[in-house]
């Protein structure tokens, strides 16, 4: 069986979750170097798996769209990427890659696709992504396509992040 495809980078595809990606999420969201940059705490098993099932069925038409990045070689879960709105309602971009994979620009890759698929097929006008201000890998890839907007306090992860913004007219 083929599984849907929301859409697909060089070496990347990225998919619905599925029932066979909840323990290589588990590995992503349980690990506090992945979760740490965000800043978040690591998760247990029990919450790990609760997020997994609110996102096991995220569709295209909601709000909150989280889906599965996989290798195009092999299907391996690589993480996720996320398309969502901030706290002003507007597109949000976002991801998170497993440890194992990091160094080797999934990253950049994967930023691209997002904004690619948010322009092209979800036709948004601007495309925002927040990010912790010590984060310091993942301002490295926003600052390749976005523009610095402003800082903003995080009640919900009680740090500041910096936010940017793209909008089409300056991607085309």
């Amino acid at each position: 069986m083929k599984t849907a495809k929301i859409f697909d980078t060089e070496r990347l595809v990225v998919r619905p979750l599925n029932v066979n990606d909840r323990e290589d999420f588990f590995d992503m969201m349980g690990n506090p170097k992945v979760m740490n940059p965000i800043p978040r705490e690591a998760m247990d098993r029990e919450t790990s798996d609760q997020h997994f099932e609110k996102h096991l069925n995220s569709n295209t038409n909601s709000e909150t769209k989280v889906w599965a990045i996989a290798s195009k070689d092999d299907a391996t879960f690589i993480g996720i990427a996320a398309f969502l709105k901030n706290n002003e309602k507007e597109d949000e971009i976002g991801y998170r890659i497993r440890e194992k994979f990091w160094g080797i620009g999934y990253g950049t890759e994967i930023v691209k696709g997002l904004i690619d698929y948010g322009f092209n097929v979800l036709n948004v006008e601007l495309i925002t992504a927040d990010v912790y201000v010590e984060n310091v890998k993942s301002i490295k890839i926003l600052d390749k396509f976005f523009e610095r907007y402003f800082e903003i306090y995080n009640s919900e992860d009680n740090c500041t992040d910096l936010r940017y913004k793209l909008n089409i007219t300056n991607y085309l």
